[in-house]
């Protein structure tokens, strides 16, 4: 899931020109690596509605390629193209294809959204994972999306949902709710985010009807669940204790939430992330399916 409570998927690409990539990339492909069954789930769902069109799979913002190979997997005829702007992350996704045999069919390209996809050949199904946020105007991004799609081709916008939960109401210590008012104050980060990206644009966030605009037709829309209950395997906490260490670097608390986030973050403190039997993680992520008109 992403760091700012909006779903999962990559989060790079949030103003911070300084982020250490080869830090950042094995924390985003074990975030992506949680999120599979979910990935896995809604890529098999645009699978049945596109099979017909044959052509290159592209994944535009793919990060470390997880969902590129997953990708491949599900497509397994076709060619598929990790797309993304920081060299180290694709390294990691062509280390990734090498690991899994795909090296064959699975292609990274190093390009800035959304005008890089221009050297792409024409493609069956573009992947936009949570990368279209990141793009000032997403209106022009959609549009780029569309461009890149053969005529019949699919476009699988991830954008939208609700944040994730992961702990109880009531922790037993401080005020209940944190994560609620964790979302609020991420909601205020993200604005600012989207406020500082080059030629940003303000938009009603109508996917469908942005999505109509752009020439896309036949836009379907669906929310799929990831459900990891409770207990939940070394991984997971191992992720989601990354994730609300990152989403507490850049978010305003109050003292008293302040503290609790501190105590869940305590290593030895026995009500903490490291040790509650509690953890788990339920989020939603919006899918939006769309077809460039033949």
């Amino acid at each position: 899931m992403s760091e700012h409570g909006h779903g999962h998927g990559h989060q790079h690409g949030h103003g911070h020109g300084d982020l250490d990539w080869s830090v950042m990339g094995p924390v985003m492909e074990r975030e992506a690596e949680v999120s599979l069954p979910l990935y896995r789930e809604i890529a098999s769902w645009a699978a049945e509605r596109s099979e017909r069109v044959p052509g290159p799979v592209v994944d535009a913002g793919s990060g470390p390629g997880v969902v590129a190979a997953l990708l491949a997997e599900i497509f397994p005829d076709r060619e598929v193209y990790a797309v993304d702007a920081e060299a180290a992350l694709l390294e990691r996704a062509a280390d990734r294809a090498h690991r899994t045999g795909l090296q064959g069919r699975l292609h990274t390209h190093r390009a800035e959204l959304p005008g890089g996809l221009d050297a792409l050949p024409a493609a069956s199904l573009v992947w936009a994972g949570r990368s279209l946020h990141h793009v000032g105007d997403q209106r022009a991004g959609l549009a780029a999306f569309g461009r890149a799609l053969l005529p019949g081709g699919h476009l699988v916008l991830l954008e939208g949902g609700l944040p994730p939960r992961t702990l109880p109401r009531e922790l037993g210590f401080g005020r209940p709710g944190i994560e609620s008012r964790l979302d609020a104050a991420q909601e205020e980060w993200f604005a600012g985010m989207r406020e500082s990206l080059p030629g940003t644009v303000k938009e009603t966030e109508d996917w469908p009807a942005l999505l109509e605009a752009a020439g896309l037709r036949h836009v379907v829309t669906r929310s799929f669940l990831l459900d990891l209950p409770a207990p939940v395997p070394y991984e997971t906490r191992a992720h989601l204790i990354a994730q609300w260490q990152r989403r507490l670097d850049h978010v305003e608390l109050d003292p008293v939430d302040r503290a609790t986030a501190h105590r869940l973050l305590d290593p030895e403190d026995s009500a903490g992330l490291y040790h509650r039997p509690d953890l788990f993680l339920l989020s939603a992520q919006t899918v939006h399916l769309a077809v460039r008109e033949e």
